[in-house]
């Protein structure tokens, strides 16, 4: 008589817990000061209004906006704009800048995954490096499908996993280890993964790869600003004892210098983003 060996099936991997993680998202977003960096994105907001074809009259959504930049590009084009995140402070940040353009934006407190307005509300909907970051990814790609017209057009901005900033979270991920069974924000900035996202109720995707600049003084100069004011930055170095806070320092400045194309005299370092349009069927 043969023995058999009895195969035990492996567990279910267990789920994330999706809601600790997104408290901890809003928590990470919310330290620091992430309106001193987000201001210096303006032009990606302008960039993605002329490409989404922002019109006057238009009704605009901006989801997770942080401090406002395609907010404001879009009112600035006489769009009738929404400005939402789920971090409080920025949205009051984007709000004093409306303010100071003169611009009758309406801004209202909202995660990217659950969107409270109607079906096919706006014309428009934008998010520049926003949306990206849910942990959820096919969530906040069915609300703006589902609260965007027919015929209308979604507007994104994300960072590429070949990018710099894609190497930033790669680097600071082997110091404070991301969220268990959770794809990678940079997959937004992959075109496959846009497809999937978004193709079956697509007309048409448009995704063409673009560059933001990063200015600064010098790598010291960025690793400051980064590590005081951009939430996850800002995060991982608090998590760190101060041994492994060094090494990361020295690991981004090298990352850092590897990208400027200043020479010494400053830092320049271009970042690779993806920009997407998609016409809703």
């Amino acid at each position: 008589m043969n023995a058999r060996t009895t195969e035990v099936a492996a567990p279910p991997a267990a789920q994330p817990d999706f809601n600790a993680i997104k408290a901890k998202q809003q928590a990470t977003w919310a330290s620091g000061d992430f309106a001193i960096i987000g201001t210096t994105l303006q032009i990606v907001g302008e960039s993605l209004a002329e490409a989404a074809d922002v019109r006057a009259g238009e009704h605009v959504l901006d989801v997770a906006a942080g401090n406002g930049n395609a907010t404001l590009a879009a009112a600035r084009r006489f769009a009738h704009v929404t400005s939402t995140d789920y971090v409080p402070a920025l949205l009051e940040k984007g709000a004093i800048r409306a303010r100071a353009e003169g611009f009758n934006v309406v801004f209202q407190v909202a995660d990217a995954e659950d969107l409270p307005f109607k079906d096919r509300a706006f014309d428009v909907v934008l998010s520049t490096f926003g949306a990206m970051f849910t942990p959820q990814h096919a969530k906040p790609a069915q609300e703006m499908l589902r609260v965007v017209r027919n015929g209308g057009r979604i507007g994104l901005a994300n960072w590429t996993p070949e990018g710099f900033i894609g190497q930033l979270f790669k680097v600071i991920g082997k110091y404070v280890a991301p969220p268990a069974g959770l794809k990678s924000p940079a997959l937004w900035g992959t075109e496959p993964h846009m497809v999937a996202l978004f193709g079956s109720q697509a007309a048409d995707i448009r995704c063409v790869r673009k560059h933001f600049n990063f200015r600064y003084l010098s790598a010291s100069h960025w690793v400051q600003v980064f590590r005081d004011y951009y939430g996850p930055t800002h995060k991982a170095f608090a998590a760190l004892d101060a041994a492994r806070q060094e090494a990361l320092e020295i690991e981004i400045t090298t990352l850092l210098e590897q990208h400027n194309v200043a020479g010494k005299s400053s830092l320049v370092v271009p970042s690779e983003y993806l920009e997407v349009v998609i016409v809703k069927r």
